[in-house]
C-alpha cells in the first residue's frame, strides 16, 4: 500500500471514529426492569444493547417509564423518568458520566404545590445551550382547572415546566402549554437560535395523534399548532437530526410497532417507517447523540 493510500485510509478511519452515535433511551413493559438503550450509526436502524442500566427504586410504583436523557456542557448525562402512573407529584432523577454508573436516585416533587394533581407523566429534558440551563417539561392533570372535550377530568392534561442549572435548585413550576386540548408527550427541538419546534401528542379522544407547534424560545410560548401528521393511536414522539432531515419516531401503539416520518421544515412530512428498524418491545424514550467512546464503553459492559 502506498503512503498516499495508507494516509487516505487512516483519514477515513479517523473520520468514521469521530462521527457521533445516536442513542435512544427505552424501557420494556411493565416498566419495572429499568433503563434500556438502543444505538444507531445512521439514525434509521437501531440495535438494542439488550440489558438494563438503572433499576427504578423510587416513586409509588417504582417503575421507569418514558426515560429522557440530556447532556450538559460538562459532559454529564442527566436522566428523568415517570415513576408512577398516578399518585406521584414528581418524577425520578439520576445522573451519570458514562450511562453505566449512576448517582443515587432522587425524587423531584415538581407538582407538590398542587394537591389535587393526578399524575406526572413523561418528563422531558432539554438542555438550553444559550442560557446554560435545563428545561424540564411534563404532562399533569389538575381536575377542573381547564376546559375539556369528552375527556374525563382525570385525563385532561396540560404541559408544565421548571428550569434548573444544577438539579438541586429548581425554578417554581409554571404552565408550559395550554393548547385548549389535552396534551402529553411533548419534545422541544431547536432548529437555530430563536427558532424552536414543539412536537406533541394531542391526547383528546377524537385525535390521539402527533402535531407540532412553533416558538421563539425553549420555554415558548408555542403557537400555531399544526394538523396531525400521524394517524390516530400514536404517541411518544422522539426526534433525531440526521443530516438535513429531522426524523420523528412515534409509538403506533394500536399496531404494536414504531413508525417514523422525516421532515426538513416541520410542515411537510414523509412516512419513512419502512426504511427504519426498531427492536420489538421498545417503548417511549428520547434520542440523543454521543461520542463513539461512550458507545464503546456500553458495549464492553
Amino acid at each position: 500500500m502506498s503512503r498516499f493510500v495508507f494516509a487516505f485510509a487512516l483519514l477515513i478511519g479517523l473520520s468514521s471514529c469521530s462521527k457521533p452515535v445516536y442513542l435512544f433511551t427505552s424501557f420494556h413493559e411493565p416498566a419495572t426492569e429499568g433503563l434500556r438503550l438502543l444505538y444507531s450509526h445512521d439514525g434509521y436502524h437501531w440495535t438494542d444493547l439488550n440489558r438494563t442500566y438503572l433499576k427504578p427504586e423510587i416513586g409509588t410504583q417504582k417503575v421507569m417509564r418514558d426515560p429522557s436523557v440530556a447532556q450538559g456542557k460538562d459532559g454529564t448525562f442527566h436522566l428523568v423518568w415517570t415513576s408512577s402512573w398516578k399518585g406521584d407529584k414528581g418524577f425520578g432523577y439520576a445522573s451519570s458520566n458514562d450511562l453505566i454508573h449512576w448517582t443515587q436516585q432522587q425524587f423531584i416533587p415538581v407538582m407538590e404545590h398542587e394537591p389535587t394533581t393526578v399524575n406526572v407523566w413523561a418528563p422531558e429534558l432539554f438542555y438550553d445551550d444559550e442560557a446554560d440551563q435545563f428545561v424540564l417539561i411534563w404532562a399533569s392533570t389538575i381536575p377542573n382547572r381547564f376546559e375539556r372535550g369528552i375527556e374525563e377530568e382525570t385525563n385532561n392534561h396540560r404541559m408544565y415546566y421548571t428550569i434548573t442549572k444544577d438539579f438541586q435548585t429548581f425554578a417554581p413550576t409554571k404552565l408550559f402549554l395550554d393548547p385548549k386540548f389535552s396534551v402529553i408527550d411533548a419534545v422541544i427541538v431547536k432548529r437555530k437560535p430563536a427558532d424552536y419546534v414543539l412536537v406533541l401528542k394531542d391526547n383528546t379522544r377524537p385525535e390521539r395523534n402527533i402535531k407540532v407547534a412553533f416558538g421563539h424560545s425553549a420555554i415558548g410560548p408555542y403557537t400555531n399548532v399544526s394538523a396531525p401528521f400521524t394517524k390516530k393511536f400514536t404517541e411518544g414522539p422522539s426526534v433525531a437530526n440526521v443530516g438535513k432531515d429531522w426524523l420523528i419516531y412515534f409509538d403506533s401503539y394500536q399496531d404494536k410497532k414504531y413508525g417514523a416520518v422525516k421532515t426538513q421544515d416541520f410542515k411537510t412530512f414523509t412516512d419513512v417507517s419502512a426504511q427504519t428498524s426498531v427492536p420489538e418491545g421498545h417503548k417511549h424514550g428520547t434520542i440523543f447523540k454521543v461520542k463513539k467512546r461512550v458507545l464503546t464503553g456500553l458495549l464492553k459492559e
